[in-house]
């Protein structure tokens, strides 16, 4: 019988160690699911706050539109209606992200565009006015030429005088480009 009662002892502890450690299973599955509801609820507010950003955004840009809908221009009235039929069109915040980088894109390509074609307008500027500047230290050379020629200086003189700035007209006009043209 004391053998009996030993064993069942043993085996009484046995299971005591195996709750233990049964329980302290569970409390490190309690604790990690506690940490891991934790990170989704962290994960979904900032989700939330995301969305919410974004609808302001949103509502932001669509009141922008408005009001340049409510101020249409005779050439812009047709793009913003346009404009206002696609941004109504939009169903999600990443089809707005697409389109407005897109037309960020769009934006930045005709700044460029237009930076480049002023500096095409200066430099055509900048050889229209030399060239305006040559052709009148031309004409008051040829004038003082003719001038010489009426208070009596020789012809072949003249002649020559006028051949040569004529030479050094054709000779430093400067050439034609396509802006020029």
């Amino acid at each position: 019988m004391a053998h009996d009662m030993t064993q069942w002892l043993a085996e009484i502890r046995t299971l005591q160690r195996q709750l233990v450690d049964l329980r302290q299973d569970r409390d490190q599955a309690y604790a990690s699911a506690a940490n891991w509801r934790r990170l989704y609820e962290l994960e979904a507010e900032q989700r939330r706050r995301d969305v919410e950003q974004s609808q302001l955004k949103l509502q932001g840009m669509v009141r922008e539109l408005e009001t340049f809908k409510g101020k249409p221009d005779a050439e812009t009235s047709g793009d913003a209606a346009k404009v206002l039929k696609q941004v109504e069109a939009i169903d999600s915040i990443e089809e707005a992200r697409s389109q407005l980088l897109e037309s960020l894109k769009l934006c930045d390509q005709l700044s460029n565009a237009l930076k480049q074609e002023q500096a095409s307008h200066e430099q055509t500027r900048q050889s229209l006015t030399m060239a305006l500047g040559d052709t009148i230290d031309l004409l008051s050379k040829e004038r003082e030429v003719t001038s010489e020629i009426t208070h009596g200086e020789p012809e072949s003189t003249a002649m020559s005088a006028a051949a040569t700035v004529s030479g050094d007209a054709i000779s430093s006009a400067p050439p034609l480009s396509d802006a020029d043209t």
